[in-house]
């Protein structure tokens, strides 16, 4: 009896340690700084579509990945497709390290996971810089991420939303966007 509460207790241990280490980020908003930059209010932008994005993917369903609203119209899947490959190009601004667009290789869960841990990134290098001019480039100044992919990636966010309702696959009511968090 004892071997067996022991290897229970092992084999429980190994799994809760397993999903510590397998943890998305942005299940809540992180802490704010106590401080405000031009860098902490844009890694602050990027928090709020993480955490946007988080709950919008949040127990997808295939049908609701599937669903389409007309012919023309993107299906969630490619929207959220669209919004990895905009977390890509954010994070190429940012980061001194490239990544490959490799969308269609991906499963769902890997690349909501990769989506994710993308925006983690950006905001925890924004979140330490004074000088975000210094993400200009010869084409666009950082001003153009913000009101480029960044706004659409959060206007992205909204359809998911939108399309995983209308599949009959609504939203987690107790998500609060305001405090970041869940509502108890």
């Amino acid at each position: 009896m004892k071997k067996l509460i022991l290897i229970v207790t092992l084999i429980s241990s190994i799994f809760v340690m397993a999903q510590k280490e397998d943890k998305l980020p942005y299940h809540e908003i992180p802490e704010y700084t106590e401080n405000y930059s031009a860098g902490t209010v844009a890694s602050r932008m990027i928090d709020g579509l993480g955490f946007r994005y988080f709950w919008a993917t949040d127990g997808i369903r295939e049908e609701d990945l599937n669903y389409r609203p007309s012919e023309s119209g993107r299906s969630c899947e490619e929207t959220i497709d669209h919004i990895f490959w905009l977390s890509n190009v954010i994070r190429n601004s940012i980061s001194l390290e490239k990544s490959e667009d490799k969308i269609k290789e991906l499963s769902f869960d890997e690349k909501r996971r990769q989506t994710l841990l993308n925006f983690k990134e950006v905001s925890d290098i924004l979140k330490t810089t004074e000088d975000i001019s210094k993400f200009d480039n010869e084409k666009f100044p950082f001003w153009n991420l913000i009101n480029g992919p960044i706004s659409d990636a959060i206007w992205h966010c909204g359809q998911v939303v939108m399309l995983r309702r209308v599949s009959g696959n609504p939203f987690n009511s107790k998500v609060s966007l305001f405090a970041g968090k869940l509502r108890e």
